[in-house]
């Protein structure tokens, strides 16, 4: 059976079949805070694919980068009082622990969005030399007029883009911008900002232009799948789209894939909001995998709600998977494989193991597929 996959683009379930390497790349955390529920949800949910993609013979080149250049990372240092850099190296060293705790595999490579400068600058005299930004002052803007399927991976009209853009850091009123959705490529820094020198003057990346460069550098022009969050949809990936397009004038990515956001309270989880649930503080009384499984006993593409009895059911399902013994540990396998291939239907896949389990028979190989591992 071929693995099918949600397409953002296309919107509906398709065949993803890619050659033996697959080239992936999946946004990573801007290293401010710690790793919460919704963020892990997102990173299990690659894990799963990426396991679904070696099982089936593939090898995966993913790259998961860090976005140590961003408004949101300053902010948290100067209201701390300490350097960026050192800011983002605690955090970044505790997301992977938490990470590893999850046993989510390793990716290729984790680059810095810093790491990428000489990069970034390349990238974008690329889109100016093709005629699809301009300068205004020490800033160069990326304008979406020239690009006729601006807002092809969303899906959204003009009002909703303006709607998303305004609600996501999109600086709609900038008058610097000859459209309200032209989006910023590089930016004088302020004062307490790091700055690098350029011939349109000093400053820095914007947001997007972060993770185009990154793809292009570790992962070549085309890449088979491109992840991250829904609410990256718009702006982030829309953006990313045109300036990659831009530059190399070949299609960027082949398969969109997005996977939903977690509610707590009644409201998606949200640092500004403060209604939350952190990995390294549940770790600290749970075991990882039972928070593991609390996150994949749902569908990647559906909301869900963090309650207090997620990990109360995940714990009594833990347990009861280890306690099995009978048989060689193939218990439900091939319908687990198969419950994956259709668009990771991972749900599906727990209730065949929790079937297996009730008739006595070891699943510890085929709980390996989703990561978790019954030995321990």
């Amino acid at each position: 059976m071929n693995l099918k996959l949600y397409d953002t683009v296309r919107r509906s379930v398709v065949d993803f079949a890619p050659d033996k390497e697959v080239l992936m790349y999946t946004c990573g955390i801007t290293p401010y805070d710690a790793t919460h529920i919704g963020h892990a949800f997102t990173f299990v949910s690659y894990d799963i694919l990426q396991r679904r993609l070696i099982d089936k013979g593939h090898t995966v080149k993913c790259v998961r980068n860090v976005t140590d250049v961003d408004d949101p990372l300053f902010a948290k240092a100067r209201e701390l009082g300490v350097h960026y850099l050192d800011l983002a190296a605690g955090e970044e060293a505790r997301f992977d622990a938490d990470m590893t705790a999850l046993n989510v595999l390793d990716v290729f490579s984790k680059p810095r969005a810093s790491s990428a400068i000489p990069d970034i600058r390349k990238f974008i005299a690329l889109v100016l030399d093709r005629g699809f930004a301009y300068q205004c002052g020490s800033s160069v803007y990326f304008d979406v007029t020239k690009f006729e399927s601006f807002g092809n991976v969303s899906n959204y009209d003009n009002e909703t883009m303006l709607r998303y853009a305004a609600e996501r850091g999109g600086d709609l009123a900038n008058p610097e911008k000859r459209n309200p959705l032209d989006f910023v490529l590089w930016q004088p820094s302020a004062p307490d900002e790091p700055s690098w020198e350029t011939i349109w003057g000093p400053g820095r990346p914007g947001w997007h232009i972060e993770c185009s460069a990154l793809a292009l550098r570790d992962l070549g022009t085309t890449i088979d799948l491109h992840g991250g969050g829904s609410d990256l949809i718009f702006p982030h990936h829309e953006c990313e789209r045109a300036q990659s397009e831009a530059a190399t004038g070949k299609q960027f990515v082949k398969h969109w894939m997005h996977v939903a956001m977690v509610f707590m309270d009644g409201t998606k989880m949200s640092k500004s909001l403060g209604n939350l649930e952190f990995v390294d503080r549940l770790r600290k009384t749970h075991d990882p995998r039972a928070i593991r499984l609390a996150l994949i006993s749902n569908h990647y593409r559906q909301e869900w709600e963090w309650t207090s009895s997620s990990m109360t059911n995940s714990l009594v399902r833990l347990k009861s998977w280890a306690l099995a013994k009978n048989g060689d540990g193939d218990a439900g396998l091939a319908e687990v494989r198969d419950a994956l291939d259709e668009d990771l239907n991972v749900p599906a896949a727990i209730k065949v193991l929790d079937n297996a389990v009730a008739a006595g028979h070891s699943i510890k190989a085929s709980a390996k597929l989703l990561g978790i591992n019954l030995e321990s």
